[in-house]
């Protein structure tokens, strides 16, 4: 497995994304105040702590890594990012441009090579390889966070995926649950923290429109055909007759609450 810390920069682009009169500027502040929230309803960060940002080359996680490194510039506890991406080995995704914004926001990037792909499709060919891939990432980001000394990454999962999230558990699993916002993982000792939990996949879509974040083309075979777009059709036929239906399931699981879903702040 290979590393790569590779530095450029891209500072036209980032001073023109903090520009406070430009549309891309407007779009990050209104993005990052609703992660800001997040990170407060949930005391996600902590004073003086570096959190590494996984980044996978698509649009919500470049997101979640254009906010926070807004969000440190003013955020009372003092904090540091790192972002990291695992190469899962599929071929035709090209992550330069991303090293390249990641400099340009001085940022640390860590890019790590690995067989998941390999192991995954290659010689175990699963029929049904989600689940293993799940498990398999988030042992190879432990290791890699480990050796980065860093204890706490944020992912990018946003309000859309919550949603589709709990409708997964209830349809195919019979449960009612979720990923947590803030998830201790005892076998690594990381933590995981969701700050893009009160924002909507079209908000994202309009701030990577109006800042040409390098958007990596995802090659995974099982893009878009996995059940989570099942639910996410099932989603966008009911809503036509129930336009409020992911605001009552959002909020019923931060009412009810879901276990990890109690907001510190009591809002």
């Amino acid at each position: 497995m290979l590393d790569f810390k590779i530095h450029f920069w891209w500072s036209d682009m980032v001073s023109d994304i903090f520009d406070e009169n430009d549309a891309a500027a407007r779009a990050l502040n209104k993005l990052t105040g609703f992660v800001r929230r997040c990170v407060d309803d949930y005391d996600m960060i902590e004073e003086g702590e570096t959190v590494a940002v996984g980044v996978s080359g698509g649009k919500d996680s470049l997101s979640l890594l254009c906010s926070l490194a807004h969000l440190r510039r003013f955020y009372p506890k003092r904090f540091e990012i790192h972002a990291v991406t695992l190469d899962m080995g599929f071929g035709g995704m090209d992550f330069a441009p991303v090293a390249d914004f990641c400099d340009g926001l001085g940022v640390p990037y860590t890019l790590r090579r690995t067989e998941l792909k390999r192991i995954i499709f290659d010689e175990r060919k699963e029929k049904n390889p989600c689940a293993l891939c799940a498990k398999m990432r988030r042992g190879a980001l432990g290791d890699l966070l480990n050796e980065l000394n860093i204890k706490k990454i944020a992912l990018a999962h946003h309000y859309d995926d919550a949603v589709e999230t709990f409708l997964l558990s209830l349809l195919y699993e019979g449960r009612i649950g979720c990923f947590q916002p803030v998830t201790f993982l005892d076998r690594s000792g990381i933590t995981q923290i969701r700050p893009l939990l009160y924002i909507g996949e079209g908000t994202i879509v309009k701030l990577v429109e109006k800042c040409g974040l390098p958007v990596v083309e995802n090659t995974c075979p099982m893009n878009g055909v996995s059940k989570r777009e099942e639910v996410k059709r099932l989603l966008r036929s009911l809503s036509q007759d129930y336009p409020d239906l992911k605001d009552r399931v959002f909020g019923a699981m931060q009412r009810l609450p879901i276990s990890g879903w109690e907001r510190e702040s009591g809002r």
